[in-house]
């Protein structure tokens, strides 16, 4: 627990510390997601309001946050406070050892003439947050529609059950923005190019490094601030080298167009031990508080395509995972609170493995997975699918204990975004409302991908028994308890006849190897 409240000894304390909230009537909340004022109405910063950030400690504390996530939410934050100060705004800085709730109240109470307009928060918590203050402080408190996203939630709301998939809402979004049109036909005459983009690592290519930024004074306190407060929090503070402005932001934005797009579509789905980042954008997390915007990224990488410096299947790639798949996780989010969190459909009991939390496996595949997790706060979206969802399928884990681990894990995982990708698309946890299948598969498929079975100690081409790779019989025991979600769909029900040609014995086998692997895994 923190004993006593921080002192800061960098620029945020310098901010002017004579402040007169009581000579202003309009002051705007600029949430730690929130860290873009060009995303704010310009009229509503024309007169230049007081700005108030606020540090609430019960956010870093309610789960065990990544170490260089809290290091880069309060980085960035403080970053964005002094560049708002530069630019002529008057800044407060709340710190609370409590939540959001309790300071804004205390601070709208001390001063009555202040009206305050907030944007509305992306995660559901932080919104009921601000919504008790609305209701507390009645008409001196205006929400305004986030819009940090392209899509209107509103819109879409209605149409997020079964049957309603990714595509048609790319489809229309692509519709939307005009991104890679020709009229209303998709440049290139084709939609979606997924197909040319599954193609394995060659041994020999080039992967480019991506910059990295030594900690800055206020970067290098709020390190010592985490670590000396916060040491039970997961992963490291140790080599944090993440852009905490919008300017280091914008740097590798450019860095990614000019060094990694060009290669991002065709292998966005492959996976080498020791390369965390291989040709991914890495931006993610900084599109998810702010520093860059959705709209300004796609419109680098068209510009990229438009100038002959990165194929269409890259750009496209690209285009979905951002106005599509970001998008629509979104509002599946919007539609499916709060009721979505607490969803298990094959009604998992399992603790979630103990080696996500400490790496602690033989298995190469996930090793270098939750290694990557631990060092860097990150993986990419292969890793995160294909083997660390995976395993916690065919291993019967709670899905829930999954979706807070992504969400502790990843410096770029907010509640809105962590739980669709977890209890929608890769458990099935929402029972197919937002995937049409479990994300389960053998060993097969990641070494197909990967190098990662040439380095691991069990076998890929074994299919039961103590040395075959647990990813292959995990996966038959898996359709075979679960087979009637398996035959009553399409899409997979050929896995069941499958299964089901297997002879007798090799049922056993599955069912045994399962059943000892299952057992022996420390929870």
């Amino acid at each position: 627990m923190l004993q006593t409240a921080p002192i800061f000894l960098t620029e945020i304390a310098n901010l002017p510390m004579q402040v007169q909230p009581e000579n202003y009537t309009d002051a705007v909340l600029i949430s730690h997601d929130q860290l873009n004022l060009a995303a704010f109405p310009p009229e509503l910063l024309a007169a230049k309001p007081l700005l108030i950030f606020v540090e609430p400690l019960a956010y870093a504390t309610f789960i065990p946050h990544h170490k260089k996530k809290l290091v880069y939410i309060l980085s960035s934050q403080r970053h964005f406070a002094i560049e708002c100060h530069k630019n002529g705004f008057t800044v407060v800085n709340l710190f609370t050892e409590g939540d959001l709730t309790g300071v804004l109240a205390d601070f709208l109470a001390q001063y009555p003439n202040l009206n305050l307009t907030c944007m509305q928060p992306s995660e559901w918590d932080t919104r009921s947050e601000i919504e008790s203050i609305a209701l507390k402080f009645s008409a001196r408190v205006n929400i305004i529609p986030n819009n940090f996203f392209i899509a209107d939630p509103n819109k879409f709301k209605a149409k997020i059950k079964k049957g309603y998939r990714l595509e048609t809402f790319y489809r229309e979004l692509r519709r939307q923005t005009g991104y890679l049109m020709d009229g209303n036909n998709p440049v290139g005459g084709k939609w979606n190019y997924d197909k040319e983009n599954r193609k394995s690592l060659p041994k020999k290519i080039a992967i480019p490094a991506i910059s990295g930024f030594t900690p800055d004074p206020v970067t290098q306190e709020v390190i010592t601030f985490v670590d000396k407060f916060l040491p039970d929090s997961f992963g490291q503070t140790q080599g944090f080298n993440l852009a905490v402005s919008r300017q280091q932001a914008i740097e590798l934005a450019q860095q990614f167009i000019l060094d990694r797009l060009n290669s991002f579509g065709p292998f966005e789905d492959a996976i080498k031990t020791g390369e965390p980042f291989l040709f991914h954008s890495v931006l993610s997390i900084y599109l998810n508080n702010g520093l860059l915007l959705p709209q300004e990224i796609c419109e680098m990488s068209i510009d990229a395509y438009n100038e002959g410096k990165a194929a269409l299947n890259s750009v496209e790639g690209l285009i979905r995972q951002i106005i599509g798949w970001r998008e629509y996780v979104r509002v599946y989010y919007e539609a499916m609170m709060p009721d979505v969190r607490q969803s298990n459909h094959f009604g998992f009991t399992h603790n979630l493995p103990q080696m996500y939390w400490d790496g602690d496996t033989d298995l190469k595949c996930l090793q270098d997975a939750i290694g990557n997790a631990i060092d860097y706060a990150y993986t990419h979206h292969i890793q995160r699918l294909m083997v660390l969802s995976n395993f916690s399928n065919l291993t019967f884990s709670n899905p829930i204990q999954l979706n807070q681990w992504f969400w502790v894990a990843y410096a770029d995982a907010y509640e809105w975004v962590v739980l669709p990708n977890v209890l929608g698309m890769s458990t099935f946890a929402d029972g197919g409302v937002l995937a049409s299948k479990p994300y389960v598969s053998g060993g097969n498929y990641i070494n197909k991908m990967s190098d990662c079975c040439s380095k691991c100690k069990y076998d890929v081409k074994l299919k039961t028994g103590e040395k075959a790779c647990p990813f292959n019989y995990l996966y038959w025991n898996f359709v075979d308890v679960h087979r009637q979600d398996f035959s009553e769909n399409g899409r997979v029900s050929l896995m069941t006849n499958m299964y089901e040609a297997k002879s007798t014995e090799e049922k056993a086998a599955i069912r045994d190897s399962a059943d000892r692997f299952i057992q022996k895994i420390k929870r």
